[in-house]
C-alpha cells in the first residue's frame, strides 16, 4: 500500500474515534435529553404521620431539582391556615403551631424534567393543658384613650422564664415614632414606656407574637395579642404636700390650683411620680384592704367615697373628702390620700383618664418601686437595664 493509502486509512480511524466520543455523551434528541433531567423532590421538616409535634416547631419545606410553586399548611378542619414564604428552594412557615391540632401540608412545584409534582402529608401537634400555657393580658385596652404617662403593661398568669424569647416578639410601634423599651418587673409582668412622656395624639399599636413560643420550664405562650390605643391630651398634676396644694396643668397650661389635704405625720403621702391607674365615681374604702386591723385606732371604713382615682397599689387615691374641708389647704390629716372638696374632685375626675401623671413633692416618704405604675421614677439608663435583650432593648 502506498503512503497515501496509509494516510487515508489513518484519517478514517481518527474520524471514527472522534465520532465515537461525540455520540457517547447522549442522544441529540431533545425529548431524550428532557427525560434525562431529574424530577422535583419535596421534603418537609415534619414527617408524614408524625404525632406529638412540639407547638414551637417552625415547619419548612424544601424543593430539590426544581422549583416550589405552592405550599399550604392548614388544620385538617380548615379553621386555621399557617402563612409562609418561599426563599430560594425553601418554604418557611410564618407562624408556630396550635396544640392538639392535626395539620395537612400540601406542596407542589415543577421539576427540572418539566413535570409537576404534588406531595401531601399530615401530622398532629402535642396537646397542652392550661397549666402549660401562659396568657398575656394587655393594658391599655383596645381602643382606649390614655394619658401621656401610660405604660404598656403585659401581665402573664404563669411565669415566663425565657424573657428574651418573649421580648423579641413583643413589639410596640407608634405614630409619630417614639423611642421606648421594655422593663421586666418580674417573670409575670413587663412594662414598655417611652423615653419621655407620650406626645398627645400619638397612635400606638402593641403586637405580641407569643402564641406557642416557649417560655421556659415547659410553658408556652397561649395566644398572640394585638391592641391599638390613642394618647389623649396632656393632664399633669403636681401635689405639693407642704403647701397643701395641687396644681393641674392641661396641655402645658395651669388650669386650676386646688387646696388639698395629704397624709398626716404618721401616714405620709409618698413622694414621686405616680400614674392614675383606676377611676371610680364611687368606691368603698376599707382600711383592712391595706393591712389595718379593725381594732386598730387608725382603722376606717368609708362608704361611697366620690370621684376616687387610684395612684398606688397600697391604697393612695385622689378623691372627694368633704369631712376634711377645714384642713384642705392648711393641714395634712389623711391616711395618705389626697383629699379635696367634692366640687374640685368632680372637676379633676372629669379631666382625668388612666395614664395621667400626678407628681408628689415635699414629702419625706419615698414611693416604693412597683407600688403602682412607678415607671417614671427610673432614669432612662436604669429603665433599659430592665430589658431581657440588653443593648438591643431600645425601640423606635
Amino acid at each position: 500500500m502506498s503512503r497515501w493509502g496509509m494516510r487515508a486509512v489513518g484519517a478514517l480511524v481518527v474520524m471514527v474515534l472522534a465520532s465515537s466520543c461525540t455520540s457517547g455523551g447522549g442522544s441529540g434528541d431533545p425529548a431524550e435529553q428532557e427525560k434525562a433531567k431529574d424530577p422535583l423532590t419535596i421534603t418537609a421538616s415534619v414527617e408524614n404521620g408524625a404525632a406529638d409535634v412540639p407547638v414551637d416547631s417552625v415547619v419548612t419545606v424544601d424543593g430539590f431539582d426544581g422549583q416550589l410553586a405552592d405550599v399550604t399548611l392548614a388544620s385538617a378542619d380548615g379553621a386555621t391556615t399557617i402563612p409562609g414564604e418561599v426563599h430560594g428552594v425553601r418554604w418557611t412557615a410564618g407562624q408556630l403551631l396550635e396544640p392538639a391540632t392535626t395539620y395537612v401540608l400540601t406542596a407542589s412545584g415543577t421539576g427540572d424534567d418539566g413535570r409537576q409534582v404534588t406531595e401531601t402529608s399530615r401530622f398532629t401537634t402535642r396537646a397542652l393543658s392550661l397549666d402549660e400555657q401562659t396568657y398575656p393580658a394587655v393594658a391599655p385596652l383596645q381602643g382606649e384613650t390614655v394619658g401621656v404617662g401610660m405604660p404598656v403593661i403585659v401581665s402573664f398568669d404563669i411565669a415566663v422564664k425565657d424573657r428574651a424569647a418573649f421580648e423579641k416578639r413583643m413589639k410596640v410601634t407608634a405614630q409619630p415614632a417614639t423611642d421606648g423599651g421594655w422593663y421586666w418587673l418580674s417573670d409575670n409582668t413587663a412594662h414598655w414606656r417611652p423615653k419621655k412622656f407620650w406626645k398627645p395624639g400619638t397612635k400606638v399599636t402593641v403586637d405580641l407574637g407569643l402564641n406557642s413560643v416557649h417560655a421556659g420550664n415547659g410553658i408556652y405562650g397561649q395566644q398572640d395579642q394585638h391592641v391599638e390605643f390613642t394618647v389623649g391630651r396632656s393632664v399633669v398634676s403636681v401635689v405639693d404636700t407642704r403647701r397643701h396644694r395641687m396644681t393641674v396643668k392641661i396641655d402645658g397650661k395651669t388650669r386650676r390650683t386646688i387646696p388639698v389635704s395629704t397624709g398626716d405625720a404618721d401616714h405620709r403621702s409618698r413622694n414621686g411620680i405616680k400614674v392614675i391607674m383606676e377611676k371610680h365615681r364611687s368606691i368603698d374604702m376599707d382600711a383592712a384592704t391595706t393591712g389595718v386591723d379593725s381594732d386598730d385606732p387608725n382603722y376606717y371604713n368609708l362608704k361611697g367615697v366620690k370621684y376616687a382615682m387610684r395612684v398606688t397599689n397600697s391604697g393612695e387615691f385622689l378623691h372627694a373628702a368633704p369631712w376634711s374641708a377645714a384642713s384642705q389647704g392648711n393641714a395634712n390629716v389623711s391616711h395618705g390620700c389626697v383629699g379635696m372638696s367634692t366640687k374640685d374632685a368632680a372637676w379633676v375626675f372629669a379631666q382625668s383618664k388612666r395614664g395621667d401623671i400626678v407628681s408628689y413633692v415635699g414629702s419625706p416618704r419615698r414611693l416604693e418601686p412597683a407600688n403602682g405604675w412607678t415607671d417614671w421614677n427610673r432614669s432612662w439608663d436604669e429603665w433599659l437595664e430592665g430589658s431581657a435583650l440588653g443593648a438591643d432593648a431600645e425601640d423606635a
